[in-house]
């Protein structure tokens, strides 16, 4: 089964996109498997990180510019290569176990969409595989 949802991102931010997940679980009926969450675009990306404290994905964007400033000596002529380079860092999906048609997380984590070239309007897909 394959889900598609659309969200509007600002400039740049990881948006919480659990619920999403769970949801597409829920609905498949699949109560062990694998479910794989990937974003089609060069500039967003998917991660799997902390949910409790807020200040972790303030910290995550904060390296993230740091580690991948604009630079003058880029070409790209969309001026937009250093949210290229975080996104490629970042990767553009996770694979999650379901087992009693639950995700298999963590207490403290959640499934993030990563934007970094915004603000847009993006599409990331679910993609429910179940054991047979």
């Amino acid at each position: 089964m394959l889900y598609e949802y659309t969200l509007k991102t600002p400039a740049e931010d990881m948006i919480p996109i659990t619920a999403q997940v769970k949801g597409a679980i829920a609905e498949s009926d699949v109560e062990s498997g694998i479910c794989v969450v990937y974003c089609p675009h060069t500039t967003a990306g998917i991660t799997i990180n902390e949910n409790a404290d807020p200040d972790v994905v303030t910290d995550l964007l904060l390296a993230y510019d740091r580690a991948f400033p604009d630079r003058p000596e880029f070409r790209h002529c969309e001026g937009n290569s250093a949210a290229h380079a975080k996104a490629s860092a970042m990767g553009s999906s996770q694979t999650i176990i379901i087992d009693n048609g639950r995700p298999v997380l963590g207490m403290w984590q959640n499934v993030y969409f990563c934007e970094f070239d915004g603000p847009r309007t993006r599409k990331f897909y679910v993609k429910i595989v179940g054991d047979k």
